[in-house]
């Protein structure tokens, strides 16, 4: 099948100056100007004038958990609840339409943001549920509240009598969980992200699949239904040995939310120096820097991805320590061979930022987490006082030659590719800004390059056919690529618009496509 894309603005590195494009069964075969265009409209099978749309790569989502979000698509969602009571009637409102042997799985609470400053009690819960099994997450996903008919569920360290649930306890609580609510539901909820993923403009995932989040038998429906809605898939698990899981699950890698710590809302990332609003806590970390060596070694040997999920900056501290003695056994060639990866990362230092430079290590971080949390009167200052400044370095990983790849981490954060590239122009920290067109690199060819695939993520010739057609109300406008307060961007050798002033709102996506084959399409277009 032959499609052709005309009068419209192209986004390749290939031609800057394309306003037209032209797909064969899958691959690029053809752009430039609408001249040029003719010849191959003859034999297309569709023909579309852009009318001066934008036609880039497909976004890639280089971190998320697919059932989670789905989860809290097709459940009950409290992001965004502004006092514990909203969250409380909201959790009753929504128990009311269930029967009442209901399990109740729910997600997104913020106490940070709550006048109250406490997340709910179990005793809370059983009000609001009319004493129904609940269990709700934290936004950060590293800790949650349960109801009393959960209790016996919350085995291990990390309980609290209040409902709290943490560490072991939080972990055993998510094993019940997945059991009880089975495959079918599942499908149902992976079903739902991914139809959400395409309609944003998304065309490939990583999902971050990991004993503590979901079971094992959660990754081949995740496979199955990315196949169906027409999705790529790529799939790691975060368990360090399990090398039989490789060929049985086809996994990119051991890696993802194999956890050096926690996180920082629920004060269990790793930190040098107390929390700054709890002055005899410093989180907890999960890895020791032997152990940290060990996993990657074994997997650099193997030719198998390693990568963690590391926060704090002790436990950035414990990763840089552990690559050190890698490199130091294996070679530090080696491990750039293997392109280990790391997530999150947050709050690393120069040294730890050039070790990973020198073993090649790709940084999967999450833009929205700034603009969430960062800022002198955000969580981040909340929790870790002035050390917020400097954290979710972008500029400084970039500058040190970390290749980068942009993710949601949802249902921590909602999907959306483009917020998140406007979040990584305008960083709270001004020096850790980059431009829109390296956070849009980070959140196309990032994401592939972080998955071992060097030829994708950019429109050219011979290259696939994923890409996405937006619609933006915004001009397309002309940036200096040193200008890094600006939210928009623009080839610096030809002064050509190419991507939308993200100032003004964020593009609508109108049509996604994947090797392809069409996964995405707004109603009523193309008329």
């Amino acid at each position: 099948m032959r499609t052709l894309l005309t009068n419209g603005s192209v986004y390749s590195p290939a031609d800057p100056h394309a306003t037209a494009i032209a797909f064969d069964d899958g691959v690029v075969t053809w752009l430039g100007d609408d001249t040029g265009a003719s010849s191959y409209a003859d034999g297309a099978d569709e023909v579309i004038d852009l009318d001066g749309k934008l036609v880039t790569p497909a976004f890639v989502d280089a971190h998320v958990h697919t059932a989670q979000t789905g989860a809290l698509l097709t459940g009950l969602d409290l992001a965004g609840t502004t006092s514990l009571t909203e969250a409380l009637d909201k959790l009753a409102a929504f128990a009311a339409q269930l029967a009442p042997d209901a399990l109740i799985d729910g997600a997104g609470w913020d106490e940070t943001k709550w006048p109250e400053g406490r997340p709910p009690t179990a005793e809370e819960l059983d009000r609001a549920a009319g004493g129904r099994r609940v269990y709700l997450s934290r936004i950060d996903g590293h800790s949650g509240v349960i109801s009393s008919a959960l209790v016996p569920a919350a085995t291990g360290d990390g309980y609290d009598a209040s409902g709290r649930v943490e560490r072991d306890a939080h972990h055993a609580v998510r094993d019940a969980l997945s059991e009880l609510i089975g495959p079918d539901q599942r499908r149902k909820d992976i079903e739902a992200a991914l139809k959400v993923m395409a309609s944003k403009g998304i065309g490939a995932f990583h999902e971050m699949a990991a004993p503590h989040i979901g079971p094992l038998w959660e990754l081949p429906i995740v496979r199955e239904v990315a196949e169906q809605v027409g999705l790529a898939a790529t799939l790691y698990w975060g368990e360090p040995g399990v090398f039989e899981h490789i060929g049985k699950y086809d996994l990119a890698g051991l890696a993802g939310d194999l956890n050096a710590d926690g996180a920082l809302g629920s004060r269990t990332a790793a930190l040098r120096e107390a929390y700054a609003d709890r002055a005899d806590h410093r989180g907890h970390a999960y890895l020791t820097p032997e152990q940290i060596a060990e996993h990657v070694i074994a997997c650099t040997e193997r030719n198998v991805q390693a990568g963690f999920h590391c926060i704090g900056d002790a436990a950035l501290d414990n990763i840089a320590r552990g690559f050190e003695l890698a490199a130091s056994k294996v070679g530090a060639q080696a491990l750039v061979a293997a392109r280990h990866r790391l997530e999150h990362v947050e709050m690393v230092d120069e040294a730890a930022i050039a070790t990973l430079a020198q073993c090649g290590v790709v940084a999967s971080v999450q833009p929205m987490f700034d603009a969430l949390w960062g800022g002198p009167d955000g969580m981040y200052a909340e929790r870790v006082g002035d050390r917020w400044q400097g954290m979710n370095p972008f500029g400084s990983l970039a500058r040190a030659g970390v290749v980068l790849a942009f993710g949601s981490d949802s249902p921590v954060t909602e999907l959306g590719g483009w917020e998140a590239v406007r979040a990584a122009a305008f960083h709270h920290d001004k020096a850790e800004r980059i431009t829109v067109r390296a956070a849009f690199q980070a959140h196309t060819r990032g994401g592939w390059r972080a998955a071992g695939i060097d030829d994708a993520g950019v429109l050219a010739p011979s290259t696939a056919a994923t890409y996405a057609i937006w619609q933006s109300d915004a001009d397309l406008v002309v940036q200096t690529p040193d200008d890094r307060v600006a939210a928009w961007s623009t080839d610096p050798r030809a002064g050509v618009p190419v991507l939308p002033d993200l100032s003004e709102g964020t593009p609508t996506c109108l049509r996604t496509v994947v090797g392809g084959r069409v996964v995405h399409e707004s109603e009523g277009w193309p008329s």
